[in-house]
């Protein structure tokens, strides 16, 4: 992590000298880049020094472009790593490229094609409308997730969006009304999940586009820093589970696009946007702040729970605040050897129930993290009333 903010810092330097040919560029560069973070990406230094000379005026775009592909070509084999900061790289310069393009079309067609120029030479499927349906388990959905279109629906939906948008009027409007309207426009677009991967990426860069075409002056500071803010707004405002009285909230999404559009100050904070546990289990849970690991006692307890490994509670009282990755949990546990710690801490965790994985269909995801069931925060709760 502290690799990519010093990689997407080296960009500040330009920004402090204000040459004015160069501070689009430079802005664009860091949306660009600051998007990937949607996917858990992060780019190469390779990247980063070919952009400084684009910034430069050294070479063009489309060089950047050729010159990617012709780095990553030279290369026998990669790793899963490798593979993911090529696509970071290769989708960086193509919304790079499709930021500086003074066009704008606003179609269903044309969202489609931004989908194509993005991920162009990274997915076989750039440019294709899904003809499969889909679920993603989201990690503020405590593993649930948003009910997507169907694929026979998708171009109906995306073609009634837009019909509906094309003939909303924004003049007049006050900030408030102006905000919630484009948010629920933005949400709907992206609850249809037209493709397979990159809905996300593809709704920011026609949003950023669109905006500039409705003539708004914006400042793109929020994409660059919050994407994963974004995303996680995006699925709060597509979310319900009556059952729960959980219903769809655009609040998160409008306090995005307020900083956006109007340079505002509003927290943007991911945490914020975990849904809260089911009415008749919060009484058994309890918000507290970070404790020492280890602080309740396993002597017997175990047995008393129905846990068959104390370890599991060690988890739980790591667990119990935050998601986190592996390393963090080792480190806080004060543990050194992954594979006793997957084994004998993690797997019975996961077995039980009481811990679940972020990208519950992709384990080696590069931002895979852990969190608690809301069987592992009423267990951690009972644990701490045996104390």
């Amino acid at each position: 992590m502290d690799d990519k903010v010093t990689k997407y810092n080296q960009f500040d330097e330009y920004l402090r000298q204000s040459e004015p040919h160069k501070l689009d560029k430079v802005l664009t560069w860091k949306t660009a880049i600051g998007l990937q973070a949607v996917d858990g990406l992060s780019p190469s230094n390779y990247l980063i020094e070919t952009a400084k000379r684009h910034i430069d005026g050294d070479i063009s775009i489309e060089e950047v472009q050729s010159l990617l592909d012709s780095y990553y070509k030279s290369k026998s084999s990669r790793t899963i790593d490798e593979e993911k900061m090529e696509e970071a790289d290769k989708v960086s310069a193509n919304i790079a490229r499709i930021l500086n393009e003074k066009t704008f079309s606003f179609s269903p067609a044309a969202y489609i094609n931004i989908h194509k120029c993005i991920f162009d030479g990274v997915f076989k499927f750039a440019g294709k409308v899904r003809d499969y349906n889909i679920t993603k388990n989201e990690w503020v959905l405590r593993g649930d997730t948003v009910y997507y279109a169907s694929a026979d629906d998708i171009m109906p939906a995306l073609e009634y969006d837009f019909s509906q948008e094309k003939e909303f009027n924004y003049a007049g409007l006050s900030k408030d009304r102006m905000v919630k309207h484009f948010a629920k426009f933005v949400a709907n677009i992206w609850q249809i999940h037209a493709f397979g991967e990159g809905n996300t990426r593809t709704t920011a860069v026609f949003a950023i586009k669109y905006l500039s075409a409705l003539g708004f002056s914006v400042t793109n500071t929020p994409f660059e820093s919050h994407s994963w803010y974004f995303r996680n707004a995006l699925v709060r405002a597509n979310y319900r589970n009556y059952q729960r009285n959980i219903t769809p909230t655009l609040k998160f999404l409008e306090a995005f696009f307020r900083n956006l559009l109007f340079g505002e100050n509003n927290e943007l904070k991911n945490r914020y946007l975990i849904i809260e546990p089911p009415k008749e289990l919060a009484s058994e849970i309890q918000e507290t702040s970070i404790e020492p690991v280890c602080r309740i006692s396993t002597e017997q307890v175990p047995n008393k729970l129905g846990i068959d490994n104390s370890n599991i509670i060690r988890v739980l009282q790591v667990l119990k605040n935050d998601a986190l990755s592996i390393k963090e949990i080792l480190s806080l546990l004060g543990l050194r050897h992954r594979p006793t710690f997957l084994e004998n801490y993690l797997k019975p965790a996961i077995q039980g129930g009481f811990v679940v994985p972020l990208y519950l269909d992709k384990p080696n995801h590069p931002r895979q993290k852990y969190l608690l069931t809301e069987k592992g925060l009423i267990l951690y709760r009972r644990l701490g009333n045996r104390e």
